[in-house]
């Protein structure tokens, strides 16, 4: 397998993993809000199912810090910018804005501040972060089948990314040649989100930030082969993070 490339940080990398998708749960003082909308909680709208699942697993393999949020993207979307037109959903987008200020103040910046800040914290240290944020997505959206297994999304600009997403990949296929793998699928990696706000703040040289998306239906077909998928991916990124550097 093709080494990584290498960078000037001689401290070496540090892995960092998120989830902000991870649960489907309503704040009790926010749950008249939800009162029609109740069915669309447990849909990928609502959160990402087996992402924090997921998460949890490559953090505790890897022995890397974890930062969760389980509280549903439909009150506030942890992955979108403020002022993004998907950051609320039609159960809060029309409220007032001092309403929406609120929900930002105890609900989004807790989660994206202590992120940044401990990327923040490990750059200064001169390390290099690595990011895996940990997503899923919907076997089939507006009737089209979505054509991969698991898909790694980051910036084809950034050298760093596309050779981790690349040497993952690889990982992986080794361990599961039957799986449908995909690069920058079923999204483009260099859209609106906190890896996109993180590549703001910091140079490719100290920041790879990575999106991985697995398809839920691994999660909802449950059984051994969600266990087993889980395995694999958190197996292939070990040995990605083993690599040597040239």
């Amino acid at each position: 397998m093709t080494p990584l490339p290498v960078t000037d940080t001689p401290a070496g990398d540090a892995l960092v993993i998120t989830c902000e998708h991870g649960g489907r749960e309503v704040p009790s003082a926010y749950a008249a809000l939800f009162i029609g909308h109740e069915s669309l909680l447990d849909t990928h709208r609502g959160w990402d199912p087996g992402a924090l699942e997921l998460a949890r697993q490559m953090a505790d393999a890897l022995e890397a810090p974890l930062f969760g949020a389980t509280t549903t993207r439909l009150l506030i979307d942890l992955n979108r910018s403020i002022g993004h037109r998907q950051l609320h959903s039609e159960a809060t987008r029309d409220l007032p804005a001092a309403d929406r200020r609120a929900i930002a103040t105890q609900h989004y910046h807790p989660h994206r501040d202590t992120v940044e800040g401990e990327v923040a914290r490990l750059i200064a240290r001169g390390r290099r972060v690595v990011h895996i944020a940990s997503h899923s997505f919907t076997p089939e959206l507006n009737g089209v089948v979505r054509q991969a297994d698991v898909a790694w999304l980051y910036d084809p600009g950034r050298a760093g990314e596309g050779a981790l997403a690349t040497c993952w990949l690889n990982a992986l296929q080794k361990r599961r040649p039957e799986l449908r793998l995909r690069r920058n699928y079923p999204y483009q990696g260099k859209g609106d989100g906190l890896t996109a706000l993180l590549r703001k703040r910091h140079g490719q040289v100290q920041y790879v930030g990575i999106e991985l998306e697995v398809n839920q239906r691994f999660v909802f077909e449950s059984g051994p082969q969600w266990s087993l998928l889980r395995d694999d991916i958190t197996q292939a990124l070990k040995t990605v993070m083993a690599l040597p550097k040239q």
